[in-house]
């Protein structure tokens, strides 16, 4: 489905970023196409990317959505070209305490009152879905004036809620843009690992490249010859790959990475070092060249290339900066009114209501969360099997002999001090929609789900299993579980021989020797989110109780209630008690201290002897909180004194 709107009155930014050296860089003005041009059509294309509910401004780091629309205004107005359209690429919200703030008020949520009337049109990405298609739909209809979310590859006919909007032109795979007196197709993408890194559901994905390229020949069909393809892959180099393979898109603003592309004088992020001029040029199948652009999320730049068309529709030249939205700009006074000043206040009362105390410091960095047994993962689980044990007469389920919380879902990525627990605290360490559930899994099952648990190992990945109810002996040099990774989750190899002993708290023992012991099902309190297959945990075609807690209120519960407000060392020692226990030879677990002159690609080849792994290195540090208190949440940016774990070589 296509819709055509007209451009409204206001645009959005547009952060403007790509990954360096993987095909061809050009300077700021680059000759896309043989041709003249002089008398074209120029568009200019604000955009941004992964906003991530960063609404509030955090001083030294994130200047807030009020500063962000009011320089997106700005921009637009000031736009050089013959038209210009405003466009995101994805990740438009993120579970956080913000967040959660958001979803617990009445009418729209906050998300969708600072962004309204800001874009052109909108694509859908993973984060988008995080909190179930009940909540997407929320974000897209609290939009006034209303907007179309697109997305190609997405099927949403097993969603009634997201299919009337399918109905009602608010979701599309594209739509057309009028501006400057020319019609601008727009079409959306997502990755195709969606159904295992998020919860749409019955919303069903489709390989990206067929999607895409058959919506490019019903526009060209319809007589639009200028394409611009938003789409969210989660890595520019995936973007990069699919123009290999396309026709007949002329501009690619991607999502889900964090890559800083600018030029000299440009000012997002100045004191960052970019890994790319802006644009980057690549050739498609047809052997045109076609800028592709992203930049840092939340809300920190925009993006403004200018392209011109020449009559046929042919991009001849492209050129673009990255704009910093700095702590200068005067904040836009509706946003500021209606988003930020009252979501501020709602935030400091959660934050001011005590729970609890903890005597010990509460583990929830990465990558340790992700890669052994942590306090803070115990708590998790406990909180979970407490939820489930306390509900099991209400709702007639079972009593839980264990419980499982994916590393993934502990979000706080901090060592949380001794002290006063919050309501707020809570938020951060379990902010997304999961709900406790529990259910008999058969041995087998089981066995196979912890498999999968340890399969990244030296590797850190979110389905590791923080766990409760039992103790779990791997050996991490044996074979992992090797499965399929473009969305299926189907076994293409070792079926994994890592897991060794299986104990439950009472003695009953689940796994000896590796092989799995004959005996009654494992009832497993978890959320969600796992049984209904992500991390590619086993779970799907096996029956749960859904008991009507989130992990987040599981987690308050227990502390406040199971724990009498009072976490102790020596129920949490900060070791994670022996929970898990990796055989020898344990994975080493290097590090670096960044030093001046210092960025990712440069550590990557020094250490690495690689410099393209400089990714490896920042999802193993991402959001990792340092000992100056911040966190590394932008690839381009990294601080002198701060200590960074090294991927295994």
């Amino acid at each position: 489905m296509t819709a055509i709107r007209p451009r409204r009155t206001y645009t959005v930014l547009a952060v403007l970023a790509l990954l360096a050296g993987i095909l061809v860089s050009t300077p700021a003005t680059a000759n896309a196409q043989d041709g003249e041009g002089s008398d074209g059509f120029t568009l200019t294309i604000l955009h941004n990317n992964d906003g991530e509910s960063k609404l509030l401004p955090d001083e030294g780091s994130d200047p807030g959505v009020a500063r962000f629309v009011a320089l997106m205004k700005q921009l637009q107005a000031d736009a050089a070209g013959d038209g210009v359209v405003t466009l995101t690429s994805g990740d438009n919200f993120l579970a956080s305490q913000e967040f959660g703030v958001s979803l617990a008020r009445e009418g729209a949520l906050y998300d969708s009152v600072a962004l309204s009337g800001v874009y052109d049109a909108m694509a859908l990405g993973n984060h988008d879905f995080d909190m179930g298609p009940e909540v997407t739909a929320r974000f897209i209809t609290g939009f006034d004036p209303a907007i179309t979310f697109l997305s190609a590859n997405l099927d949403f006919s097993g969603e009634p809620e997201l299919q009337k909007l399918v109905d009602d032109g608010l979701i599309a795979r594209s739509t057309v843009v009028v501006t400057g007196g020319e019609k601008i197709g727009i079409i959306g993408a997502v990755t195709p690992l969606l159904p295992n890194i998020s919860s749409p559901r019955n919303v069903s994905v489709s390989p990206v490249l067929p999607a895409v390229q058959a919506e490019v020949a019903d526009l060209h069909g319809l007589g639009y010859d200028k394409i611009i393809l938003v789409s969210h892959l989660q890595d520019v180099a995936e973007e990069i790959e699919l123009v290999a393979s396309l026709e007949g898109v002329d501009v690619v603003i991607a999502g889900g990475g964090d890559d800083l592309l600018k030029n000299e004088g440009d000012t997002c992020l100045p004191d960052e070092e970019a890994v790319n001029p802006y644009p980057i040029m690549v050739e498609d199948a047809s052997g045109a060249m076609v800028p592709v652009i992203t930049g840092p999320g939340g809300y920190r730049c925009i993006g403004e290339l200018n392209v011109t068309f020449d009559a046929d529709g042919n991009v001849t030249a492209a050129e673009g900066r990255s704009v910093g939205v700095g702590f200068d700009v005067e904040p836009d006074p509706e946003v500021q009114a209606n988003v930020v000043e009252p979501l501020s206040a709602a935030v400091s009362a959660v934050d001011a209501e005590v729970i609890g105390t903890s005597e010990v410091a509460l583990d929830g960095r990465r990558p340790e969360i992700r890669v052994m047994a942590t306090n803070e993962g115990n708590l998790m689980a406990d909180a979970l099997r407490a939820a489930a044990t306390n509900l099991a007469d209400e709702f007639g389920s079972p009593v839980p002999d264990v419980a499982i919380q994916n590393g993934g879902g502990i979000r706080n990525a901090s060592l949380i001090p001794p002290g006063e627990l919050t309501v707020g605290t809570t938020w951060d360490i379990a902010p997304f929609r999961n709900f406790v559930v529990v259910g008999e899994v058969p041995r087998d099952t089981f066995h196979i789900l912890l498999e999968q648990a340890v399969d990244r190992i030296p590797g850190a990945g979110g389905q590791w299993a923080q766990v409760s109810g039992f103790t779990l002996t791997y050996d991490p040099a044996a074979p992992a579980r090797e499965i399929a990774r473009d969305g299926d989750c189907s076994l293409v190899g070792n079926p994994g021989e890592r897991i060794r002993e299986v104990v439950l708290d009472d003695g009953t023992v689940i796994v000896a020797d590796g092989q799995v012991v004959p005996g009654d099902p494992v009832v497993l309190a978890t959320i969600d989110f796992l049984v209904g297959g992500g991390d590619c945990y086993p779970l799907t075609d096996i029956s749960f109780t859904k008991l009507g807690v989130s992990y987040q209120q599981a987690l308050a519960n227990y502390i406040s209630m199971d724990l009498g407000g009072r976490i102790t060392a020596e129920d949490y020692p900060v070791d994670g008690g022996g929970r898990i226990v990796a055989l020898h030879p344990e994975p080493e677990i290097r590090t670096v201290t960044v030093q001046a002159g210092d960025y990712l690609r440069k550590i990557a080849r020094t250490h690495l002897g690689d410099e393209n792994r400089w990714r490896e290195i920042y999802e193993l540090n991402r959001g990792v909180t340092q000992a100056d208190g911040r966190a590394l949440t932008n690839a381009n940016l990294i601080r002198i004194g701060w200590i960074l774990q090294l991927p295994a070589m």
